[in-house]
Parts: C-alpha cells; structure tokens; sequence
C-alpha cells in the first residue's frame, strides 16, 4: 500500500495583517511537519486573508517569490515536505492573481495555479491556465474555491491527467455558501477531493461554519469546522484512492 499522509491547515487568518498571517503559516506548518506529513495544505489566500484589499490595498502585492517566499521555501526544504501555499500574487507585467503555490521536499517553487473564478476577489485577473501539478509522482488539480462553482475547470484538469483535485478556499455557508459544488466536482470527475478551508471573518464574510472536506464520490468522508487554527491530519491510500483514518486527528494551534 502506498500511503500519504496529509495536513489541513483550517486556519483563522486577519484581512489584511499579512506579518501575524505569515506567523501563523510557519507555526502551522512546522506543527504539521511533527506528524511526519507528506503534503500540508493551506486554505485561499492564507497569506492575506480573502478581503485584504478593503484594509490595506494592493500596493504591497509583490512579485513572487519575495522575501517572506524564499524564506518560507528554506523552511518547507527543512521539514522535508510538500506545501500548497495560498497567497496574492503580481506578475511581471503588474497583474494581480489570487495564487496557489506549490512547495516541494527540496524548498523548490514546482507549480502554481492562479484562480480563474473570481467572484468576491475583485481586485485580482482571472487566470488562464489550467494543469495539474506533479508531485512525486502523482498528479494534482487545484481548484481555488469558487473554481470548483462549475464542471468546466474540474473536467479540464481530469482531461490532462488530475488524479485528485485539491481544493484551498476560503468559502463559508451563507447566500453564496457552497452547496454541494465540491461533491458534485468529485461525481463529475470520479475524483476524490481534498477541501482546505478556514475559519474567522473578514469584513463582510463570515467563516467560523465553514468546514474544511475529504470528499469521495460525492460523499463527504471527513469533514471539520472550528473557532480557532487547527491541524487537520489524514492518511489515505494512493493504490486505493481510499480513505485511510476514520477521521481527522485535530490539533488546535493556539
């Protein structure tokens, strides 16, 4: 059997306090990586938190990787694992992009995915491209929050070869609360799907029922909603694209 061991990092960050955010990532990174994780995850936007710009702007949007980045690759190289890192983004030509960034063992920057849906994001350009990412072997389709709102996205990554879609958001139950996008994404494809949400509030959205998902053919496995940071620890088995753990070993980051 081969076996992942995995982290959700369901995390409570601050619009807008990007120091206090880029604390709580390291902390929570470096907690995960005690449990001998192959992969941690990060919701949507960890870095800033999903309304930023109404607090502080976009000024300080940098090209990446900046400073904090590399530092954060040295750290990923040093508990020898993989991260999926969500943080803003400005290209070189000065677009502005709501980022998933993918870490290796080696502290090496080996894909991103832009999200393409933006709904509440405003201040960000829709991606335009679509591509899983290879991580020791096994191929990763990243669906940024509202990109798993229609098949279109999904079905393009399973074409060129996903074999599990991840899913970093920052997407609580509300008006325009999730219902059941994630699992229909998993009934369209015929993939299991690994949802890393948050907890908290920003200005106008509210997170503390939004629950973090293992979602396999439609149906919810696991599933975690908190007031406050926690880990969320799962093995699952890559022979049987199965479910391993009976249920999430939790630890709160205080």
């Amino acid at each position: 059997m081969k076996k992942l061991r995995i982290a959700l990092l369901h995390l409570l960050p601050i619009a807008g306090d990007i120091n206090r955010n880029q604390k709580l990532i390291e902390k929570g990174v470096k907690l995960a990586a005690d449990k001998h994780v192959d992969w941690i995850i990060t919701p949507e936007l960890a870095v800033s938190g999903l309304q930023f710009s109404q607090k502080i702007g976009t000024k300080w949007i940098n090209h990446q990787p900046d400073e904090w980045m590399i530092n954060f690759f040295s750290l990923v190289k040093s508990i020898n694992t993989n991260v999926f890192l969500g943080c803003p983004e400005r290209s070189e030509d000065g677009e502005l992009y709501n980022s998933v960034f993918v870490i290796n063992r080696n502290g090496k920057l080996i894909g991103k995915q832009r999200k393409i849906t933006n709904i509440i994001d405003d201040w960000s350009t829709s991606g335009d491209f679509i591509e899983p990412i290879d991580i020791e072997n096994v191929k990763i389709g990243v669906l940024i929050c509202a990109d798993a709102y229609n098949k279109n996205i999904a079905d393009t990554l399973y074409s060129k070869g996903a074999e599990i879609l991840v899913a970093p958001s920052a997407w609580g139950p509300g008006v325009c609360g999730p219902k059941g996008e994630w699992e229909q994404r998993s009934l369209d494809t015929g993939l299991c799907l690994f949802v890393c949400n948050r907890t908290g509030e920003d200005e106008t959205v509210t997170f503390w029922e939004a629950e973090s998902q293992i979602i396999k053919n439609g149906k919810r496995l696991l599933s975690h909603k908190s007031k406050q940071s926690a880990i969320l620890t799962f093995d699952w088995d890559l022979d049987k694209m199965d479910l391993i753990s009976h249920d999430f070993e939790v630890e709160y980051i205080s």
